[in-house]
C-alpha cells in the first residue's frame, strides 16, 4: 500500500466530524490493505508506531527537507527505516536515527510528511480512535462491532484482533475466530469502570438492586495466579509483580489455583496487624509511590496482603472486589451477584466490604456510606447486581458516589513557575475528553481551567519531572505537552465561562494527586462536565462566569488540543 493512500485517508478521516464516514473511511483502508502490510497499517491507524522506542522525537523532526511532488513511498519502506532507527545504538546513533527520518521525509509528499511527523511525535490525531477502529473492523469483516470490542477486551492487542477478523475467508469464519478470544491466565484484560453519582439515592436509582462496597482511595490492580505462579499489573496493564511481594503471598494463601482477581492495592496508617479494616488509608500519592518502589531482593513479606513500609511509607494491604476467573471457569458473563459470592467463599478477609441494597431499601447502604467515609474512604461503589463484568467499560452498572466532588483530568500544557516556584513547570492547564469532537477534533480534549493549588514541594518536583518528559514545544511561557498524565481535581464546582470553548470552566480547582496508573482514555469526558453543571443549576439557579483561577485562556489554545 502506497503510504499517499492511507495519508489521504486519515486527512479525509480528521475532516469529517460524521463517526459513520469516519468508519466508512478506515473501513475502506484495512479492506484494501495486503495481509503482509496489517499489522503496520493497523498500528498507524491507532497514531503508532509497532517499533515502540526508536530514539526518534519531535526533535529529530526540526528542518525537515522540502516534500517530494509525487507518492513513491510503501508502507513497508516506512516500516523498514523504523525498524532501523530502533536497531541503532553507541556512539553517533542520533544522528544516524535522523538521517533515517530525514531520507523518508525526502522522499514524502506534504501529506505523508504529516503522516509521519505525526507517527514520530506520538501526536497523530487524526480522529480515528480505538472506538472508530473497532467499528471499522467490524464493517471491513462484515461481523457485530460487539464481537469485535469483548475480542479486543480480552486481547489487549488490536493487531491480534484484526489478523482474526480480516484474515479469515468469510464473515462466519471471522466471527468464529473472534469469539474464540477467551480470557487467559497471565494476559491481563482492562479493568471495568465506573460512572459518577452525585448521591447515593440516584446511583440506586441507576443500578437497580445492588452491592454497594466501600470506594478505596488505592493502586487499581489486576491478578493472575496459574501454573508459573503469581503476576500483578495496574490498570495501565504494566506488570508490578516484583514490586508487591506481600499481594503474591497473600494470593498463594487462596483456596484456589487458578484464578484472575480484581482489586486494589491500598496504603494502610499504622494500626492493627489483624484487622485491615478499621485502619486509616493513606493519600493516594504516598500509596502510588510505594507501589512504584521496587521491592529489595529477599525482601520479607510484611502483613497478610500487603507488605510494611519502611521509613514512614504505608504498608500496603491487598482489598478484592471481584472474581473474573477461578479454576477454570470464566466468570466475566456471570452476574456479580455470583462473582460476588465466589469471592467471599475464596478470600472473604480481603473482600471490600458490602452490603445489598436497592431504591426502595437504601438504609443499610447509608450506613456503609457513613462508616466509609468516617474511617477516611472516599464514598462507596454501587454495582448492580446482575450485571456482567464489561473489562474496559464504563456503564451504568458500577455508579461512584463521593461525596467531594472530584474529577480526573489531563494536563494539556503548563506553565513555568514563579518566586519561590521558579525553576518548576507549575500551573496547569487542565482538559476533559472530546470523544465526539464536539470542541475540536474528535477524540482530542477541552480545556476546562487552570491551577497550582494543592501541589506539594514533592508533587510539584515529580510533576516538573514527568512534563517536562511529555513537552512538544513552548510558547509565550506555556509548555504544551502530550496530553498524557492524569491528574485528580477537587472542585467546588463546574460554571459557565465564555473563556474556554466548552462555555464551562472549574470552580476552585486544586490538584488531588496525579494519576499515573490512569491513562488518559479513561479520563472524564466532557459530557460529564456539562452533567455536573447542569445539576448544580437546577439545584440553586446559580450561573457565573469566569475562569477557574481568575485567568483566562483564549478559546483557541489547548482548549482545542487534539
Amino acid at each position: 500500500m502506497l503510504l499517499a493512500l492511507l495519508a489521504a485517508r486519515l486527512d479525509e478521516v480528521a475532516a469529517t466530524s460524521s463517526r459513520t464516514r469516519k468508519k466508512e473511511l478506515v473501513a475502506e483502508v484495512l479492506r484494501a490493505v495486503e495481509p503482509a502490510e496489517r499489522d503496520v497499517v493497523v498500528r498507524y491507524l491507532e497514531g503508532e508506531l509497532p517499533q515502540r522506542r526508536t530514539g526518534l522525537g519531535g526533535r529529530s523532526l526540526a528542518d525537515p527537507p522540502p516534500p517530494a511532488r509525487d507518492p513513491v513511498l510503501q508502507v513497508l519502506d516506512v516500516d523498514a527505516a523504523m525498524a532501523a532507527a530502533a536497531l541503532e545504538e553507541g556512539a553517533g546513533s542520533a544522528g544516524r536515527r535522523r538521517a533515517l527520518l530525514h531520507g523518508l521525509l525526502a522522499a514524502a509528499t506534504e501529506p505523508e510528511q504529516r503522516l509521519l511527523a505525526g507517527l514520530v511525535s506520538g501526536e497523530l490525531r487524526q480522529g480515528a480512535q480505538r472506538g472508530v477502529l473497532v467499528e471499522a473492523l467490524a464493517a471491513a469483516a462484515e461481523v457485530p462491532a460487539a464481537a469485535v470490542r469483548r475480542a479486543l477486551t480480552l486481547s489487549g492487542d488490536v493487531v491480534e484482533v484484526a489478523a482474526r477478523a480480516l484474515g479469515a475467508p468469510e464473515p462466519a469464519a471471522a466471527r468464529a475466530a473472534l469469539d474464540a478470544v477467551g480470557l487467559e491466565l497471565g494476559r491481563p484484560v482492562s479493568p471495568m469502570l465506573a460512572a459518577s453519582a452525585p448521591t447515593l439515592a440516584e446511583a440506586l436509582a441507576r443500578t437497580g438492586p445492588a452491592v454497594v462496597e466501600w470506594k478505596l482511595d488505592g493502586v487499581r490492580v489486576q491478578v493472575h495466579r496459574g501454573p508459573d505462579g503469581v503476576r500483578v499489573w495496574t490498570r495501565t496493564l504494566e506488570e508490578v509483580t516484583s514490586r508487591l511481594p506481600g499481594v503474591v503471598a497473600a494470593v498463594l494463601a487462596l483456596p484456589a489455583q487458578a484464578l484472575v482477581l480484581d482489586g486494589e492495592v491500598l496504603g494502610l496508617r499504622p494500626g492493627p496487624a489483624d484487622d485491615w479494616r478499621s485502619r486509616r488509608p493513606a493519600p493516594f500519592q504516598e500509596t502510588s509511590a510505594r507501589v512504584a518502589t521496587r521491592a529489595a531482593p529477599g525482601a520479607a513479606d510484611g502483613e497478610e496482603g500487603g507488605g510494611r513500609g519502611a521509613g514512614g511509607a504505608p504498608d500496603l494491604q491487598l482489598v478484592l472486589f471481584d472474581v473474573l476467573h477461578r479454576d477454570g471457569e470464566d466468570l466475566l458473563d456471570s452476574p456479580l451477584s455470583a462473582r460476588r459470592a465466589a469471592l467471599l467463599e475464596i478470600a472473604p478477609h480481603l473482600a471490600a466490604p458490602g452490603v445489598e441494597a436497592g431504591p426502595e431499601e437504601p438504609g443499610a447502604a447509608e450506613d456503609l456510606s457513613r462508616d466509609a467515609l468516617a474511617r477516611g474512604h472516599e464514598g462507596v461503589v454501587v454495582k448492580a447486581v446482575g450485571a456482567p463484568y464489561a473489562a474496559g467499560r464504563r456503564g451504568a452498572a458500577w455508579v461512584k458516589v463521593k461525596p467531594r466532588l472530584t474529577l480526573d483530568l489531563v494536563v494539556l500544557a503548563v506553565e513555568h513557575g514563579s518566586g519561590r516556584r521558579r525553576g518548576t513547570l507549575s500551573n496547569l492547564w487542565l482538559g476533559a475528553r472530546d470523544p465526539a469532537g464536539r470542541f475540536g477534533p474528535a477524540g482530542g480534549f477541552v480545556m476546562l481551567g487552570k491551577t497550582f493549588k494543592g501541589l506539594t514541594d514533592a508533587m510539584l518536583a515529580e510533576q516538573t519531572e514527568r512534563l517536562s518528559a511529555l513537552a512538544v514545544s513552548e510558547r509565550g511561557g506555556v509548555v504544551h505537552v502530550r496530553p498524557e498524565l492524569v491528574v485528580e481535581i477537587a472542585l467546588d464546582g463546574v460554571q459557565r465561562s465564555p473563556r474556554y470553548p466548552a462555555g464551562l470552566a472549574l470552580r476552585f480547582a486544586r490538584v488531588v494527586a496525579h494519576r499515573p496508573d490512569k491513562p488518559a482514555h479513561e479520563a472524564d469526558v466532557v459530557e460529564e462536565v456539562e452533567r455536573l453543571h447542569a445539576a448544580a443549576a437546577g439545584a440553586d439557579g446559580l450561573e457565573e462566569t469566569g475562569g477557574a483561577d481568575g485567568a483566562g485562556a483564549p478559546a483557541a489554545g489547548p482548549g482545542r488540543a487534539s
